[in-house]
């Protein structure tokens, strides 16, 4: 990879992009929402997101209403103990470990300022590359030592608020964060979106109402947030591989 490419600006569209490269990279968020699968595992870049894919990792992305991202592709080993020397040792740790971080205002600040022309030119992108892992390095180790998300709250707030309309943002809001930090912590804690774990929440109570109660799936359905059964129906055959009332059968047969 020659150095000049170091820094791009990139534009996502819902055209499917699944591929792998020997190089690690970095792709910064800067307008839009682009949908990462890393090694089987979802995640969300959005405007101060920043999800970072090791060397060889199998990647799919796509946006469905379009993305703009700035993408560091680092050319490898020799160029991080040329350019990084010390700190290089510790930008290696960082693109080892995949998934997704957040940026701070400056952070996003000197993306922004990349992005915007830079960039374009080789000396200042290799500078601009080597100000940003500098600036990750001191940042990416002690995001390790957020408190662990309060799962006990969101399943307790889910269990209640079951029947009605449950979004990102509620979880995002006992959590104390913002919704797209709360993407990136459900990927790094839990390698789920935050909607997939309200689902399972739900269908998780749509069983034990189906085992322990005799009130009609219609009922149960509408206790879940379904407001249709057949949908209820198609989502416990996907989650649990059997009908709703084969699971109910199950609980009888036990």
């Amino acid at each position: 990879m020659s150095n000049s490419s170091i820094l791009s600006v990139r534009h996502y569209s819902d055209a499917l992009i699944a591929h792998s490269h020997a190089h690690p990279q970095l792709v910064f968020g800067l307008r839009g929402q682009l949908d990462f699968e890393l090694d089987g595992c979802g995640a969300r870049i959005e405007r101060q997101g920043l999800i970072v894919v090791p060397g060889g990792s199998h990647h799919t992305c796509a946006s469905v209403s379009g993305s703009q991202c700035l993408v560091l592709d680092v050319p490898g080993d020799s160029w991080l103990s040329n350019s990084l020397g010390e700190q290089a040792s510790a930008s290696q740790r960082l693109l080892e470990r995949r998934g997704s971080l957040m940026l701070n205002h400056h952070q996003q600040q000197l993306v922004d300022w990349l992005a915007a022309g830079p960039a374009v030119d080789p000396l200042m992108a290799q500078q601009g590359a080597v100000l940003l892992l500098a600036s990750l390095n001191r940042t990416s180790a002690p995001a390790a030592e957020h408190k662990q998300l309060p799962f006990a709250s969101f399943d307790a707030y889910i269990e209640q608020n079951a029947a009605y309309p449950l979004q990102v943002a509620d979880l995002a809001r006992l959590a104390g964060l913002s919704s797209a930090r709360l993407h990136a912590r459900f990927s790094a804690e839990a390698s789920i979106t935050p909607m997939d774990y309200i689902r399972q929440r739900r269908l998780l109570k749509a069983r034990r109402l189906l085992r322990e109660t005799a009130l009609p799936i219609g009922e149960i359905a509408a206790q879940v947030g379904y407001a249709s059964q057949s949908a209820f129906a198609a989502a416990v055959l996907r989650t649990f591989n059997c009908s709703p009332r084969a699971l109910r059968q199950e609980s009888g047969d036990n």
